[in-house]
């Protein structure tokens, strides 16, 4: 098979979009396809194997959105003209989707979309009925209807993603990691470290990594953390760290006595599920992971906005020893690679673009 496949952000030391350098090798692995091309509307540094070649349509470089339109369609039938194409993968491009949709159909090449996000534009309806199929993370993370959707998991790198024998912070750490926007939640966390420092005897750190996103709001969110760590009670125990490139997250997550993720329903924010892998208890609020938590469900989720409810169970997951969390962390792990796994999530898409493509060669007949 040869691929078209269509991504945000192609680059191998990006904070957020790292991961998708791995997934689109192992998608290219020779037992899965032939060839992929991809179309990617950002390149930064490109390592994937040799079947697999890149195409940007310059935002790295600065081009204007009407510059970048052009040169996407440019892209695209120079691609279609040089390659046989059997089957089309847009990653998190609802626009991409959009664009060459009409295209793809009247070449009947199948277009499978991914999308994994709460926002419900006009962009993703669209995409949705120019695809031949939808896919997502979990079923809570598709906001749109799921008649063509197919759940795939995550797609986590468990190699990359793993535990070893790093020993935990002492004092415990408790780690949050995603960008630091309204939406993720980092003020509810310091609310309930708060509360459970007068409950506790002994220290504990905090610690939040991600990236800034370019907007007021973002930053003036960030100010607003960055004043109250800077005040007792939080003074000397929380801290915001640099961003950290995705490939780069392992040794944090490892290092860590929790991982706290406070996205709500309808994200599939992947770093609880890298937390997980890394053998690291991970409390949520995200009731679509309630599946991989299994029999730690109760224990580990927390309701959404609730400092109280987090601090609970914060409390309980510190006081346990160690070796009871690595415990956890164990049984997590394994729950991440049965459900969540990359080379799960590149089965599983590669031979639904198998059978798409058959169904259309069928129906030509």
């Amino acid at each position: 098979m040869n691929l078209l496949l269509f991504n945000l952000k192609t680059d191998a030391d990006a904070d957020t979009q790292g991961f998708t350098t791995r997934w689109i090798a192992a998608i290219a692995n020779d037992e899965r396809v032939e060839q992929v091309v991809v179309l990617t509307m950002y390149a930064g540094r490109i390592d994937v194997p040799e079947n697999v070649r890149v195409l940007s349509v310059g935002r790295e470089s600065g081009y204007s959105k009407f510059r970048r339109f052009f040169r996407f369609y440019r892209l695209l039938f120079g691609v279609l003209c040089r390659h046989r194409i059997d089957a089309c993968f847009s990653h998190m491009t609802p626009i991409f989707s959009v664009m060459a949709g009409p295209v793809l159909r009247i070449l009947r090449i199948p277009l499978v979309t991914w999308f994994a996000h709460p926002s419900l534009t006009w962009k993703l309806k669209l995409a949705h009925r120019l695809s031949v199929r939808m896919v997502t993370s979990v079923p809570s993370a598709y906001p749109y209807r799921h008649d063509k959707l197919v759940v795939i998991g995550q797609g986590i790198d468990t190699n990359l993603f793993s535990p070893d024998q790093t020993p935990e912070d002492e004092p415990p750490m408790v780690l949050c990691v995603g960008r630091l926007s309204p939406v993720k939640g980092h003020d509810v966390l310091l609310d309930a470290i708060e509360i459970l420092q007068g409950r506790r005897e002994t220290a504990l750190r905090v610690l939040m990594l991600g990236n800034i996103p370019d907007a007021k709001e973002h930053r003036s969110y960030v100010s607003d953390l960055r004043n109250r760590i800077c005040r007792p009670p939080l003074l000397s125990i929380a801290e915001i760290g640099d961003p950290v490139p995705n490939h780069a997250l392992p040794s944090w997550y490892r290092r860590c006595a929790a991982h706290v993720n406070l996205t709500p329903s309808g994200f599939g924010d992947k770093v609880a599920l890298e937390a997980m892998a890394c053998g690291r208890p991970c409390l949520v609020c995200n009731e679509g992971f309630r599946e991989t938590l299994g029999t730690y469900g109760d224990r580990l989720l927390f309701e959404h906005g609730n400092p109280t409810d987090l601090a609970e169970k914060l409390e309980w997951c510190l006081s346990l020893p160690s070796d009871e969390r690595e415990k956890i962390g164990a049984y997590l792990r394994q729950r991440v690679m049965e459900l969540h796994g990359l080379d799960r999530l590149a089965d599983c898409l590669v031979q639904l673009l198998h059978e798409l493509r058959e169904k259309s060669l069928r129906s030509q007949i």
